[in-house]
């Protein structure tokens, strides 16, 4: 993957048949996936919950990671049915959580991997003081809530400054962070975004599509990124 995690997000997946959408994911090679949660809360949009990742969980077994994007505002009350739905990793929005450290570490404890979320107005300043205690930062290119939105451009200088961040700390041999990003991914500019310091790639409508496979775009993405 040239360096690249790339994470399908299965919110632009067919939901009437997700079971079978995310396992062509998977027989594609591609061993993450991105679940969007939405509460119709802290969003104006609602997803799924545990009951789907469970039955996900079950039709796909043991092999892919389930990276959770919990849009939700009771992440601390709820992470939990999360873990136990089969999630390996949650990711919670910094401006939806009160006690965010506390619930960072609670997940941690629990024995699932943590990231933290920023939305495109909320400044990079926002993860500095968590960084240590993170395995992910995920900044969003869009306004969460809904797929298929148009890339944000002005994120690239809160990606570059994240990336700094992150570099900094793990040169100072602290935590090691992935840097994703999510939102309007495509095979046009996932080399660039690479270029900016992500690792990690949550692609929807850039895997997901009536244009072709899901192998086929991964291909071009592969290609993309090692043009």
């Amino acid at each position: 993957m040239a360096g690249v995690v790339i994470a399908p997000s299965v919110l632009t997946a067919d939901l009437a048949d997700l079971a079978a959408s995310c396992k062509e994911a998977v027989d594609a090679g591609l061993d993450w996936l991105h679940l969007d949660v939405m509460d119709g809360n802290f969003v104006p949009n609602l997803t799924f919950g545990p009951p789907v990742i469970r039955s996900l969980r079950a039709a796909l077994g043991d092999g892919p990671t389930f990276d959770a994007h919990l849009m939700v505002s009771n992440a601390e009350s709820c992470f939990q049915d999360y873990i136990d739905a089969g999630c390996n990793h949650l990711s919670v929005h910094v401006e939806a959580v009160t006690h965010l450290h506390r619930l960072l570490h609670a997940i941690r404890d629990a024995g699932a991997g943590v990231g933290i979320v920023l939305n495109p107005a909320t400044p990079v300043e926002a993860a500095l003081e968590v960084l240590e205690d993170v395995d992910l930062v995920l900044v969003m290119s869009v306004n969460p809530g809904f797929g298929g939105q148009s890339f944000i451009p002005n994120v690239q200088a809160k990606v570059r400054r994240m990336a700094e961040a992150i570099a900094q700390q793990q040169a100072r041999g602290g935590r090691s962070v992935q840097l994703q990003i999510d939102g309007g991914v495509k095979a046009h500019n996932i080399a660039e975004l690479r270029s900016w310091g992500v690792t990690n790639a949550v692609v929807g409508s850039g895997l997901f599509n009536d244009r072709a496979s899901v192998a086929a775009n991964l291909a071009d993405l592969n290609a993309a990124l090692q043009g």
